[in-house]
C-alpha cells in the first residue's frame, strides 16, 4: 500500500513538472487541455495553483566585476534626488515670492519625486548593499502599486504646469483669478485621486492570476510589465488593462501638454519683439526639461516592453533605471539652474554657509 501511494505521488509530480513547464514555456491559455489538466490535478491532490509567496529580485548578476560601481552611482542618484527635492520644498517654503501657483505645482512635483525615490529606495538597498534578493508576494505588489502611482501622478503634475504657463502666457491678466489657491489646491487632488483609482486596480487583477513556479523578476524593484510576464493564466484582461490606462492617462496628458504649447507658441509669435519673445519662451524651458526627461524614458520602456521581448536583458534595466531615476535627480537641478528666484535664494544659503 505505501508502494502504491509512493508511485502515486512521483507520477503526480512528473505529470506536474511536465505540465507546469509546458504552461510556462508556451503561455498557455487557460481553457485549453493542459490548463484543465493541471488545475485537476492540483485539485485531485489538495494544493493551490498560485503557490508563490515571494518574489526574487535581480540587480546586475551579469555585470559581477562593475557591481560595486555601479552601486555607488545608483545611491549618489538616490542622495542628489533627495536633497536636491527637499532643498526645493525648504526654498519655495522660505522665500514668500514664491507662493504663486507655477511654485506650488512644482513643490507637488518635488513631493512627487521624492515618493518615487523612497518607492524604490528598500528593495534596491536590499539588493545592492544586503543582498537580500527575497521580497513577499503582497510587499512586491504594494510596492508595485506605489511606483506606478507616482509615475501617473508626475504625468497629473507636469499636464497642471502646462497649463499654468498657457494661462500666465496667453491670458497673463487673468492669471491671478483663474489659477487661485483653492483651484489649484483641488487640481492636485484631483490629480492625485485620477492616479489612485487608476493604479488600484492593478494589484487585485495580478493576485487573481495563478502563478507559475518562476518567481524571478528582471529589476530590484517590482513593475507591473516584469510581474506580468510571470503568470501561467490569461493575462489578456491585465495586458488590456495596462494599455487602457496608459493610453486615458499617458497618451491624453502628453497630447494636452503639447496642445498648450501649439496654443502658447501662437501667442509668443504674435508678440513684435523678438527680445520679448525669447524672454516669454525662456519661461517653459524648465518645464519642457521636465516634460522631457519624464516622457522619453517612459515611452521607452513600453515600446521595449511591448515590442522589444527578445532585446538584452541590459535593456531592459538601463532603460528602467533611466526612468524610474533621472527625472527626479534631474527636475531640481533644472528648476535651480533656470528659475532666478531659487537660484537667488541657493547663493544665500551658500554665503551664509560660507561665512
Amino acid at each position: 500500500m505505501e508502494l502504491d501511494a509512493d508511485l502515486e505521488l512521483e507520477e503526480k509530480s512528473e505529470l506536474e513538472t511536465y505540465i507546469w513547464d509546458h504552461c510556462h514555456t508556451e503561455k498557455r491559455l487557460e481553457g485549453h487541455y493542459e490548463w484543465k489538466l493541471l488545475m485537476d490535478l492540483r485539485k485531485s491532490f489538495g494544493t493551490n495553483i498560485s503557490s508563490i509567496t515571494s518574489f526574487t529580485l535581480t540587480a546586475f548578476p551579469e555585470m559581477e566585476g562593475l557591481e560595486p560601481w555601479l552601486t555607488a552611482c545608483i545611491l549618489l542618484l538616490y542622495a542628489i534626488s533627495v536633497l536636491g527635492n527637499i532643498l526645493i520644498l525648504f526654498i519655495i517654503k522660505e522665500e514668500q515670492s514664491l507662493h504663486q501657483p507655477m511654485y506650488y505645482f512644482l513643490s507637488l512635483l518635488s513631493v512627487n519625486d521624492l515618493g518615487v525615490s523612497f518607492s524604490t529606495l528598500p528593495t534596491v538597498l536590499a539588493v545592492l548593499c544586503f543582498h537580500a534578493p527575497e521580497i513577499a508576494f503582497d510587499a512586491c505588489l504594494t510596492q508595485m502599486f506605489f511606483i506606478h502611482f507616482f509615475s501617473w501622478t508626475e504625468s497629473g503634475i507636469l499636464l497642471a504646469m502646462s497649463f499654468d504657463r498657457y494661462v500666465a502666457i496667453c491670458n497673463p491678466l487673468r492669471y491671478s483669478s483663474v489659477l487661485t489657491d483653492i483651484r489649484v489646491v483641488h487640481m492636485g487632488l484631483s490629480i492625485i485621486i485620477r492616479s489612485f483609482c487608476m493604479v488600484f486596480p492593478l494589484p487585485f487583477l495580478l493576485r487573481r492570476l495563478p502563478f507559475c513556479e518562476a518567481n524571478m523578476l528582471t529589476h530590484s524593484y517590482c513593475l507591473h510589465p516584469d510581474l506580468i510576464r510571470l503568470p501561467c493564466g490569461d493575462t489578456t484582461i491585465n495586458s488590456m488593462y495596462g494599455l487602457f490606462i496608459v493610453i486615458s492617462a499617458f497618451g491624453v496628458d502628453s497630447v494636452l501638454i503639447v496642445l498648450s504649447y501649439v496654443l502658447i507658441l501662437h501667442s509668443v509669435l504674435a508678440i513684435a519683439s523678438q527680445e520679448e519673445r525669447l524672454k516669454t519662451l525662456n519661461t517653459c524651458v524648465s518645464h519642457i526639461c521636465a516634460v522631457l526627461i519624464f516622457y522619453v524614458p517612459m515611452v521607452s520602456v513600453s515600446m521595449i516592453h511591448r515590442f522589444g521581448k527578445h532585446s538584452s536583458e541590459h535593456v531592459h534595466k538601463f532603460m528602467s533605471l533611466v526612468y524610474l531615476f533621472v527625472p527626479p535627480m534631474l527636475n531640481p537641478i533644472i528648476y535651480s539652474i533656470k528659475t532666478k528666484e531659487i537660484r537667488k535664494r541657493l547663493r544665500k544659503m551658500l554665503l551664509v554657509s560660507k561665512l
